[in-house]
């Protein structure tokens, strides 16, 4: 948008300059005839021109008038031009300011981004350290439970080959019973 306005705005502040300096040159002109005009009538008592030289003059001065007014209704246009653009200006001075202001404030929370999300990070982070402690202990515990268990069967194991035979323990009283008598 500023890049767009930049050179209608150059064109018409050179417009303006150039308009400034026509002006200043006719009003040079308009001193130096208006001082020339002086010194001749004050020079010259009897300088009274013939009458169909006045009446010209009259003419020219009429035409010169109209062309002074269009003049200075052209200044007064581009005053107005000038002052509607100056408040632009401002306007448009004040919003690059607000702007700047904006993305410096920008700027420094995209350099405080890494350090933010490295502490949320850390922070979302914590409960997850917890349960992976928790599933390392959980996980050591079964993994005993697991080898408690492989040993008792590999003690079974090693017995089967062997019946394993209840074991009664022998009454202490006498000689244990025979068949024999019968």
């Amino acid at each position: 948008m500023i890049q767009t306005e930049t050179p209608t705005l150059h064109a018409v502040q050179a417009e303006v300059s150039r308009l400034r300096e026509e002006l200043q040159l006719r009003d040079q002109l308009v001193q130096q005839l208006s001082q020339e005009l002086f010194r001749l009538v004050k020079g010259n008592a009897n300088f009274t021109p013939p009458p169909e030289v006045s009446e010209r003059h009259q003419a020219q001065m009429r035409v010169l008038r109209e062309q002074l007014q269009g003049v200075e209704q052209q200044v007064t246009f581009y005053q107005e031009q000038i002052t509607s653009r100056d408040d632009e200006i401002y306007q448009l001075r004040q919003s690059v300011q607000e702007l700047t202001e904006r993305s410096r404030m920008l700027e420094q929370v995209v350099q405080e981004l890494p350090k933010i999300y490295r502490q949320k990070f850390a922070e979302r982070m914590v409960p997850v350290r917890e349960k992976v402690a928790m599933l390392q202990r959980e996980n050591r515990q079964l993994h005993a439970e697991l080898q408690s268990v492989s040993y008792r069967l590999a003690v079974r194991s090693r017995n089967i080959t062997r019946v394993d035979l209840p074991t009664f323990s022998r009454p202490r009283g006498g000689p244990i019973p025979t068949f024999g008598n019968v």
